[in-house]
């Protein structure tokens, strides 16, 4: 998780990715923070993101993301 914190923190460190659980209802991060984010998350931790997981509910908080990133890794 420590990890997913920096590469949120990365992309825009005024947000507090520990609390906040509205980033993309939220226009917190916009399409371009997401596609960098999507591509930092599977360099980062070695998966592949499907188009079923890019639903806004796997990236409105830091905790859906690390939820999403345990479950492709488990699938994988």
């Amino acid at each position: 998780m420590d990890e997913l914190l920096e590469i949120l923190e990365e992309i825009d460190p005024d947000i507090d990715y520990e609390t906040a659980d509205n980033l993309i209802d939220g226009k917190l991060l916009d399409s371009f923070s997401i596609v960098s984010l999507v591509a930092e998350i599977a360099n980062t931790f070695d998966i592949e993101i499907s188009p079923k997981y890019l639903v806004p509910e796997n990236f409105n908080s830091a905790a859906a993301m690390w939820d999403m990133v345990c479950r492709i890794q488990d699938e994988e």
